[in-house]
């Protein structure tokens, strides 16, 4: 499913292990391990870019910086807005492929015709939450990281969604749900947007491929009787869209509705070719 519905955002140019992308007004060229094809040119030297990312030989890396951009700005997306700052390890505090699934839970939402409680896990700057909370969800954010959290928070004010709307949990993600589960709480559709490994606020390490089963396994049980969609996210290549469809068929077996799995992927400014993004699978309850 290729993400092709921004105004604000674009990808220019791809090859050589980089991605040039416009957001806004700012220019900025990263690095993609997706991408291993040849450019159709040297995207360091085009004009009027503004930062490139360059990884470090022993880890990590810097922006270089060409030309003078703000410390952050905003772009929009429909009625969404969202706060873009260069940070580090590459990321600039949103992916824009995701508006492929901001589309399909605003309508999901919308369509509900009752009040719908979210739960979003490893839910970073929140992207999802604004999505969700503007189609008219109640959303209960949950992160380990303060500083996303805090983001979130930005990012919903810059939206105009209601403080009352947003519930924001800085907390592993495993322990909260289990400390949900023995509260009863209940909730009518769950987001989790998993990183491919992560530590958490007390140590605790995150590996996507050893723990998304038991994570999903575990949190279908904070599902409400009549659920309306249960979404993963993956960026890790070996995680399949298959793999993740297999998941939730498996642990929601039980339950009535559509299983879909799909490659998430940007469109990009040179003819047929798209880049990948990741991979998605959602089941959406009848």
């Amino acid at each position: 499913m290729v993400c092709d519905t921004w105004k604000d955002y674009s990808v220019i140019a791809t090859g050589g292990g980089e991605k040039l992308e416009l957001w806004g007004d700012v220019i900025l060229l990263r690095p993609d391990p997706q991408v291993i094809w040849d450019a159709p040119f040297d995207l360091k030297e085009y004009k009027g870019l503004n930062a490139r990312y360059v990884r470090s030989s022993s880890g990590g890396g810097h922006w270089e910086t060409f030309r003078k951009f703000p410390e952050s700005w905003t772009v929009g997306y429909n009625d969404l807005k969202f706060l873009i700052q260069p940070m580090g390890f590459k990321h600039t505090g949103l992916f824009p492929e995701q508006a492929l699934n901001w589309d399909k839970m605003t309508a999901l939402i919308k369509g509900a015709n009752r009040e719908i409680k979210v739960l979003n896990l490893f839910a970073y700057t929140g992207g999802a939450t604004v999505a969700c909370a503007k189609a008219g969800a109640k959303v209960t954010h949950v992160d380990a990281a303060k500083g996303m959290v805090d983001r979130a928070k930005q990012n919903c004010a810059l939206s105009e969604i209601p403080q009352d709307r947003v519930r924001y949990i800085i907390d592993d993600c495993k322990k909260f749900v289990m400390r949900e589960i023995k509260r009863g709480n209940r909730y009518d559709a769950v987001i989790m947007d998993p990183p491919s490994y992560g530590r958490g606020p007390s140590g605790e390490t995150w590996k996507i491929e050893d723990g998304i089963f038991s994570l999903v396994s575990l949190t279908k049980d904070v599902l409400s009787d009549n659920p309306l969609f249960f979404l993963i996210n993956s960026y890790t290549t070996g995680l399949q869209a298959s793999v993740m469809q297999n998941i939730l068929r498996i642990t929601l077996g039980g339950r009535a509705g559509e299983y879909d799995g799909y490659e998430v992927c940007l469109k990009t400014e040179r003819k047929g070719v798209v880049l990948p993004c990741g991979n998605s699978a959602i089941y959406t309850g009848k």
